[in-house]
């Protein structure tokens, strides 16, 4: 089982969904902080993944392992029958949608999915094969060299561009605890070259699945444009938009929410944003 951290608030309607958080990679379930203080009225659960926060000591051979680690855990904490609303951010994001496309989730009753920044997969096997070279080489590096100069490279990547140096320097130091032999283990154990591309099977989840990325971050905002999901742009923020922009997120995820999960179905075909 993997840790967590549940809010305190205990809803007083049964049918109101708790939202389940599953932070990225050398994140943990400390970086949804600054949203759940905005969220004083839901009922929350975050995620510490394998190899990760305080979860450093678990490790997962691949999706399957870490989608079934994630169901133990919320089944730990609540009824097979409690609304769920899986919210992920980049590789959280891509195992929420993974988990609930290949049915590793079944057994939860997952109302509906938020997907901030996640990579529905890469559609030809070209681009997988570069994708895992890719990957590969970053986990040497977390494994043979200190891990803030990695992270110092790690942050000048293209999706980081909306970053200034600032920034970039406090994300250095809160990544620094990360252990790197744990990092590039599960970055290899869930590469995006081993990820299907999940975005037909996405669109036939009989749940919504909502999309938000931030208005700066260009690569996934295209993603989303093109995607055919409903999706919702965040102004002012990049590739990580609950931590540029947490009230923008959390109020996002508030209008998202049905008061009740009564008659909340699929229609995931949309190409709206708000």
């Amino acid at each position: 089982m993997l840790y967590s951290r549940a809010s305190s608030f205990d809803s007083l309607l049964p049918a109101k969904p708790v939202l389940v958080f599953l932070h990225g990679l050398l994140g943990s379930s400390e970086d949804w902080q600054p949203v759940f203080s905005r969220l004083r009225d839901e009922a929350w659960l975050a995620i510490d993944l394998p190899g990760h926060g305080q979860s450093q000591a678990v490790t997962c051979d691949d999706f399957a392992v870490c989608c079934q680690l994630i169901k133990q855990t919320i089944l730990a904490h609540y009824e097979a029958t409690t609304p769920i609303w899986l919210v992920g951010y980049s590789l959280g994001g891509r195992i929420a949608m993974i988990g609930s496309v290949e049915g590793w989730f079944d057994g939860l009753n997952i109302q509906g999915l938020v997907i901030e920044g996640g990579n529905f997969g890469l559609p030809n096997d070209a681009e997988k094969k570069a994708r895992w070279q890719h990957d590969q080489q970053w986990a040497k590096r977390f494994i043979s060299e200190p891990i803030a100069q990695v992270l110092a490279d790690w942050y000048q990547q293209p999706v980081f561009s909306s970053l200034n140096h600032e920034q970039r320097q406090t994300l250095i130091r809160l990544r620094s605890g990360n252990l790197g032999h744990r990092i590039a283990m599960m970055l290899l154990a869930t590469s995006l070259a081993t990820q299907p591309y999940l975005l037909p099977q996405l669109m036939r989840l009989p749940f919504p699945v909502h999309y938000v990325c931030g208005q700066n971050d260009q690569k996934f905002r295209q993603l989303a444009e093109q995607s055919g999901l409903f999706y919702s742009l965040i102004d002012h923020a990049g590739h990580n938009v609950h931590h540029e922009q947490p009230d923008a997120f959390a109020q996002k995820l508030k209008k998202l929410l049905p008061t009740s999960s009564v008659g909340v179905g699929g229609n995931n075909n949309g190409n709206h944003h708000g």
